[in-house]
């Protein structure tokens, strides 16, 4: 195990088998009968035309991880409320089948499993200009690629995309037992915990540095989806609902870095919010990737 923070770089590569297409223009998807009549844009961000608790009129906000689950629910949430929604999804037959494709701005595509196609899914982002809010909600369990979905694409989408006014990290009462051997990060032992606990570290340490820019981490409950399974116990619905609220209100106390679950904040993992851990994980993060959070 290399010592420290001093990681190998993230294999640049694709798996075996798998093909990657040149870049390409971002499909936009017109309005369709589920569009909602919007007013002006407006950014999000404490603006003060916006009474405590009020949405804005319109926000632009990309969802990673949207098709199915919690993302999908997130995504279609926030289209009804008026909001122009960019989802994210591996790739476009994710959304074959699904009849609600056109209350979306747009999609993006790209397997967060790999380095190129996180750099991919930046760029088709920037083509829809600045992100109001940014919802890292993509995530996989007891996967080889645990870390790379769940920390490094966040880390790298937050590091390469223009300054979103809200930041969303989706976390899991799992980080509890995570570890802080950022070691696992790149030589293939990370488990699901440790890449929950990296991202809240990444969200709390991202409140901390960037002004003017507000950054959560949301524990959505044992849900279930495809990933918690039929018997999970929680409420699917409030699951997706605190991410929403986190991306478009404005009555949300603290501004920032705050570890959310069901709309109330609770006490993270102490090393999420060590300050010398979160500069640790920055580090090994941009010798992982060679990408600088900025």
């Amino acid at each position: 195990m290399p010592a420290g923070d001093e990681f190998p770089p993230v294999r640049q590569g694709r798996r075996p088998g798998a093909q990657r297409a040149p870049h390409r223009r971002v499909p936009r998807l017109g309005p369709g009968p589920h569009r909602h009549p919007r007013g002006p844009r407006r950014a999000l961000g404490g603006d003060p035309h916006f009474p405590s608790g009020q949405e804005t009129d319109m926000a632009l906000i990309l969802v990673t991880g949207a098709a199915s689950g919690l993302g999908r629910n997130t995504a279609k949430a926030l289209a009804d409320d008026g909001h122009d929604v960019v989802v994210h999804v591996r790739n476009r037959a994710r959304l074959t089948g699904t009849d609600d494709t056109d209350r979306f701005k747009g999609v993006v595509t790209g397997d967060l499993a790999e380095l190129d196609a996180i750099r991919d899914v930046a760029g088709q982002a920037a083509e829809f200009g600045r992100f109001d809010a940014v919802i890292h909600n993509a995530g996989v369990m007891n996967r080889p690629e645990d870390a790379t979905v769940n920390t490094v694409a966040p880390y790298v989408l937050t590091a390469l995309m223009e300054k979103p006014a809200r930041l969303v990290y989706l976390s899991s009462s799992m980080h509890r037992t995570g570890s802080t051997d950022l070691g696992r990060l790149t030589d293939g032992t990370a488990a699901y915990d440790d890449s929950k606990l990296w991202v809240t570290a990444l969200a709390l340490a991202v409140a901390s540095r960037w002004e003017g820019t507000s950054s959560h981490a949301v524990d959505p409950g044992w849900v279930p989806t495809r990933m918690g399974g039929r018997g999970a116990p929680d409420d699917l619905t409030a699951g997706h609902e605190t991410q929403a609220w986190l991306a478009t209100h404005h009555d949300v106390t603290p501004r920032t870095g705050g570890y959310w679950y069901h709309r109330r904040t609770q006490t993270p993992h102490p090393a999420a919010q060590d300050e010398t851990f979160q500069a640790r994980l920055l580090r090994a993060l941009e010798n992982h990737t060679g990408i600088p959070l900025g």
